[in-house]
């Protein structure tokens, strides 16, 4: 049993340290199993700096749409980097255990990344609609100066949601013994429910923060597609509607992909309880790993001016 910590007040109780789960009743096949997610791992943070590395090179790419992209590139880097070590060391060398306060700074950080892409998600949107409905005025409106704002703001917003979200976790009593994560990374549902106490309050700021982020901006990007369709549909030439609409798919395709695993995810630690503990494992490794892995190559095969500068980059050709 792990050592425990008390406190003045011997009836609080909270443990030193978690024992994480890699993929439950696999536990004998990790070795094998750590060759796939090294490999996911590899290939996420390659394309995602590839196309840091892409837009930073290519003058030509200086342009809103594509410092949003890169935006989003980087949120994907920090939320591959978040869950990579702890994955990684329960996976390859059994290190299951993971410190109370390291689990909470873990688990601020990797739900903040998530809050960032999907404000990401909308700004880009945003881009979209006044990149089709004011095309004059695109470059007027969407200024660096504004861009940078808008980062700030979403870094920001990430912030201030999740700061509270620690501290709640911190003031909990938890049950000796009760220790046991269900994943191979601090998920802030997982870890409130090891606690013995009443963790409605949790259960609601979490909640809150689901509803006030993801659940508002994917009502503003259906907003701004509804916009971009209408806008789309009064342009007189087929063949401007399918270009205009061209430009969007790259966008849309990156909503889905982090959209409908969230969407799962929250359904299944909500209301599939009784399901087996491999499938939350799983769709919590599909939530957070394959959107990381597919944004870069959704926007190298759908995005031709990125597709040509990833080619250049890989030949170790200069600027262009």
């Amino acid at each position: 049993m792990l050592p425990s910590q008390s406190y003045v007040n011997v009836s609080f109780f909270q443990p030193l340290a978690f024992l994480m789960t890699g993929i439950p009743g696999l536990e004998a096949v990790h070795g094998w199993i750590s060759i796939p997610f090294s490999s996911m791992y590899t290939v996420a943070l390659a394309g995602n700096c590839l196309i840091l590395l892409a837009v930073r090179r290519t003058p030509s790419l200086h342009q809103p749409m594509y410092y949003f992209l890169s935006m989003l590139a980087l949120t994907d880097v920090g939320l591959t980097l978040t869950i990579l070590p702890t994955t990684l060391a329960v996976l390859w060398f059994d290190r299951r255990l993971i410190g109370f306060n390291a689990c909470l700074v873990q688990m601020f950080f990797l739900h903040s990344f998530s809050i960032v892409e999907s404000s990401v998600l909308l700004a880009m949107s945003f881009d979209r609609f006044v990149a089709i409905s004011n095309p004059l005025r695109y470059a007027a409106i969407l200024t660096n100066s504004v861009i940078i704002r808008i980062g700030v703001v979403i870094v920001a917003r990430a912030t201030l949601c999740l700061f509270p979200v620690p501290f709640l976790v911190k003031r909990l009593n938890f049950c000796p013994g009760n220790n046991f994560l269900s994943h191979s990374f601090c998920f802030h549902p997982d870890v409130m429910r090891r606690a013995c106490a009443d963790i409605t309050i949790n259960t609601l700021y979490g909640l809150y923060v689901v509803v006030s982020t993801g659940g508002v901006d994917s009502l503003l990007i259906i907003l701004s597609y509804t916009l971009i369709l209408h806008t789309v549909l009064g342009l007189a030439s087929p063949r401007e509607r399918t270009r205009a609409l061209n430009t969007c798919v790259s966008h849309i395709l990156a909503v889905l992909v982090f959209y409908i695993p969230v969407i799962t995810t929250s359904m299944i630690h909500r209301f599939g309880r009784h399901l087996p503990h491999i499938v939350h494992a799983l769709v919590a490794y599909v939530y957070l790993v394959v959107p990381p892995i597919l944004n870069p190559i959704i926007y190298s095969v759908k995005c031709k001016p990125i597709r040509e500068a990833l080619l250049r980059v890989l030949r170790g050709k200069g600027q262009i």
